[in-house]
Protein backbone atom coordinates (compact mmCIF):
# COMPACT_ATOMS: atom_id res chain seq x y z
CA UNK A 1 0.00 0.00 0.00
CA UNK A 2 1.08 3.29 -0.95
CA UNK A 3 0.88 6.53 1.48
CA UNK A 4 0.13 9.82 0.03
CA UNK A 5 1.44 12.83 0.43
CA UNK A 6 -0.24 15.65 3.11
CA UNK A 7 0.52 18.10 -0.32
CA UNK A 8 -1.82 16.21 -2.86
CA UNK A 9 -4.45 15.23 -0.26
CA UNK A 10 -4.41 19.63 0.16
CA UNK A 11 -4.77 19.98 -3.35
CA UNK A 12 -7.62 17.92 -4.03
CA UNK A 13 -9.63 19.50 -0.95
CA UNK A 14 -8.36 22.89 -1.81
CA UNK A 15 -9.85 22.08 -5.75
CA UNK A 16 -13.07 20.59 -4.54
CA UNK A 17 -14.12 23.54 -2.10
CA UNK A 18 -13.22 26.11 -5.25
CA UNK A 19 -15.45 23.77 -7.22
CA UNK A 20 -18.58 23.98 -4.58
CA UNK A 21 -17.82 27.82 -4.54
CA UNK A 22 -18.06 28.17 -8.18
CA UNK A 23 -21.54 26.10 -8.05
CA UNK A 24 -23.00 28.32 -5.33
CA UNK A 25 -21.85 31.61 -7.49
CA UNK A 26 -23.38 29.66 -10.18
CA UNK A 27 -26.66 29.41 -8.31
CA UNK A 28 -26.44 32.60 -7.06
CA UNK A 29 -26.49 34.54 -10.31
CA UNK A 30 -28.68 32.27 -12.17
CA UNK A 31 -31.30 33.23 -9.25
CA UNK A 32 -30.28 37.55 -9.66
CA UNK A 33 -29.63 36.43 -6.27
CA UNK A 34 -33.23 36.02 -5.01
CA UNK A 35 -33.87 32.96 -3.08
CA UNK A 36 -37.17 32.07 -2.94
CA UNK A 37 -38.08 34.87 -0.40
CA UNK A 38 -36.64 37.69 -2.27
CA UNK A 39 -37.63 41.52 -1.67
CA UNK A 40 -41.02 42.93 -1.00
CA UNK A 41 -43.17 43.40 -3.82
CA UNK A 42 -47.22 44.44 -4.89
CA UNK A 43 -48.56 43.31 -7.68
CA UNK A 44 -50.56 44.94 -10.34
CA UNK A 45 -51.96 43.83 -13.53
CA UNK A 46 -52.84 44.14 -17.21
CA UNK A 47 -54.25 43.03 -19.75
CA UNK A 48 -53.42 42.06 -23.37
CA UNK A 49 -54.75 40.98 -26.42
CA UNK A 50 -51.37 39.09 -27.38
CA UNK A 51 -48.59 37.86 -24.99
CA UNK A 52 -46.36 36.36 -27.41
CA UNK A 53 -43.56 34.21 -25.95
CA UNK A 54 -44.23 36.39 -22.95
CA UNK A 55 -43.45 34.03 -19.80
CA UNK A 56 -43.82 33.21 -15.80
CA UNK A 57 -40.89 35.54 -14.46
CA UNK A 58 -39.86 37.17 -17.21
CA UNK A 59 -38.41 40.82 -16.35
CA UNK A 60 -40.55 44.19 -15.89
CA UNK A 61 -38.27 47.21 -16.87
CA UNK A 62 -38.82 50.46 -17.00
CA UNK A 63 -35.94 52.81 -19.09
CA UNK A 64 -34.34 49.18 -19.06
CA UNK A 65 -33.94 49.11 -15.58
CA UNK A 66 -35.40 45.76 -13.95
CA UNK A 67 -37.82 47.18 -11.27
CA UNK A 68 -40.21 43.36 -10.96
CA UNK A 69 -40.95 40.49 -12.43
CA UNK A 70 -43.91 38.64 -14.16
CA UNK A 71 -45.85 36.72 -11.62
CA UNK A 72 -48.32 35.01 -13.26
CA UNK A 73 -49.92 34.60 -16.66
CA UNK A 74 -53.70 33.72 -17.12
CA UNK A 75 -56.82 34.27 -19.05
CA UNK A 76 -59.95 36.51 -18.94
CA UNK A 77 -62.84 34.21 -19.28
CA UNK A 78 -65.05 36.88 -20.25
CA UNK A 79 -62.69 38.71 -22.97
CA UNK A 80 -60.27 36.06 -23.05
CA UNK A 81 -57.63 38.52 -23.13
CA UNK A 82 -54.19 37.66 -21.09
CA UNK A 83 -54.28 38.81 -17.63
CA UNK A 84 -50.31 39.12 -16.55
CA UNK A 85 -50.14 39.35 -13.32
CA UNK A 86 -46.78 42.21 -11.94
CA UNK A 87 -44.86 41.51 -9.24
CA UNK A 88 -43.08 45.07 -9.19
CA UNK A 89 -39.98 45.94 -6.35
CA UNK A 90 -41.49 47.88 -3.11
CA UNK A 91 -38.79 50.24 -3.83
CA UNK A 92 -40.94 51.67 -7.02
CA UNK A 93 -44.26 51.88 -5.39
CA UNK A 94 -44.69 55.31 -6.35
CA UNK A 95 -46.09 54.62 -10.23
CA UNK A 96 -48.67 56.69 -11.25
CA UNK A 97 -51.63 55.78 -11.96
CA UNK A 98 -51.67 56.00 -15.66
CA UNK A 99 -48.80 53.92 -16.32
CA UNK A 100 -48.51 52.03 -19.73
CA UNK A 101 -47.04 48.11 -20.04
CA UNK A 102 -46.02 46.91 -23.45
CA UNK A 103 -44.83 44.11 -24.18
CA UNK A 104 -41.47 43.93 -26.26
CA UNK A 105 -38.55 41.74 -27.11
CA UNK A 106 -34.85 41.77 -26.08
CA UNK A 107 -32.89 42.18 -29.47
CA UNK A 108 -34.29 40.48 -32.83
CA UNK A 109 -34.92 36.73 -31.03
CA UNK A 110 -34.17 37.51 -27.60
CA UNK A 111 -36.27 36.86 -24.62
CA UNK A 112 -39.79 38.96 -23.84
CA UNK A 113 -40.30 41.57 -21.16
CA UNK A 114 -42.68 43.86 -20.04
CA UNK A 115 -41.57 47.71 -20.57
CA UNK A 116 -43.39 49.79 -18.38
CA UNK A 117 -43.88 53.76 -18.93
CA UNK A 118 -44.69 55.80 -16.32
CA UNK A 119 -47.17 58.70 -16.77
CA UNK A 120 -47.97 61.99 -15.24
CA UNK A 121 -51.00 61.09 -12.81
CA UNK A 122 -50.49 62.39 -9.32
CA UNK A 123 -52.44 59.56 -7.63
CA UNK A 124 -50.05 56.13 -7.76
CA UNK A 125 -50.62 52.45 -8.85
CA UNK A 126 -52.22 50.87 -5.40
CA UNK A 127 -51.53 46.71 -5.08
CA UNK A 128 -54.27 45.04 -6.99
CA UNK A 129 -54.79 47.76 -9.34
CA UNK A 130 -54.98 47.42 -13.10
CA UNK A 131 -52.80 48.76 -15.79
CA UNK A 132 -55.02 50.10 -18.65
CA UNK A 133 -53.03 51.70 -21.17
CA UNK A 134 -51.41 48.06 -22.62
CA UNK A 135 -49.57 47.51 -25.87
CA UNK A 136 -49.70 43.58 -26.97
CA UNK A 137 -46.62 41.49 -28.33
CA UNK A 138 -45.77 42.27 -32.04
CA UNK A 139 -45.16 39.22 -33.93
CA UNK A 140 -42.13 39.30 -35.95
CA UNK A 141 -42.76 36.11 -38.05
CA UNK A 142 -46.35 36.83 -38.35
CA UNK A 143 -45.38 40.82 -39.84
CA UNK A 144 -42.50 38.97 -42.15
CA UNK A 145 -45.13 36.47 -43.41
CA UNK A 146 -47.74 39.43 -44.12
CA UNK A 147 -44.94 41.27 -46.24
CA UNK A 148 -44.13 38.31 -47.74
CA UNK A 149 -47.25 37.16 -49.01
CA UNK A 150 -49.16 40.39 -49.53
CA UNK A 151 -46.25 41.23 -52.47
CA UNK A 152 -44.35 43.56 -50.83
CA UNK A 153 -46.88 46.26 -51.34
CA UNK A 154 -46.48 46.40 -54.96
CA UNK A 155 -48.90 44.89 -58.03
CA UNK A 156 -46.95 43.03 -60.68
CA UNK A 157 -42.82 43.21 -61.09
CA UNK A 158 -40.55 45.13 -62.46
CA UNK A 159 -41.86 48.81 -61.35
CA UNK A 160 -39.49 49.72 -59.17
CA UNK A 161 -39.63 53.43 -58.93
CA UNK A 162 -43.04 53.19 -60.83
CA UNK A 163 -46.49 54.63 -59.61
CA UNK A 164 -47.88 53.39 -56.56
CA UNK A 165 -49.71 49.92 -56.25
CA UNK A 166 -53.70 50.44 -57.33
CA UNK A 167 -56.08 47.55 -56.35
CA UNK A 168 -57.72 45.80 -59.23
CA UNK A 169 -61.15 47.62 -59.67
CA UNK A 170 -63.01 44.12 -60.20
CA UNK A 171 -61.35 42.52 -57.14
CA UNK A 172 -63.38 45.30 -54.73
CA UNK A 173 -66.50 45.75 -53.60
CA UNK A 174 -68.09 48.96 -54.30
CA UNK A 175 -68.89 49.62 -50.68
CA UNK A 176 -64.77 49.97 -49.86
CA UNK A 177 -64.42 51.93 -53.12
CA UNK A 178 -66.49 54.83 -51.10
CA UNK A 179 -68.83 54.85 -53.96
CA UNK A 180 -71.96 53.74 -51.71
CA UNK A 181 -72.49 52.62 -48.50
CA UNK A 182 -72.84 49.13 -46.81
CA UNK A 183 -74.80 46.34 -47.70
CA UNK A 184 -76.81 46.27 -45.22
CA UNK A 185 -79.70 42.69 -43.96
CA UNK A 186 -82.99 45.79 -44.45
CA UNK A 187 -81.62 45.68 -47.69
CA UNK A 188 -81.89 42.22 -49.06
CA UNK A 189 -85.87 41.20 -50.35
Amino acid sequence: MSVRSPRIEFAVGAFLLLALASLLVLAIASTNGKFGFGRDSYEVTAKFTSIGALRPNAPVKIGGVNVGQVADISLDPKSYASVVTLAIDKRYNKLSADTSAGIFTSGLLGESYIGLTPGGDPDDLKPGDEIYLTQPAIDLIQLVGKYMFSGGGAQGGGNAGGDAAKPAANDVPDYLKGEQTAPSSESKP
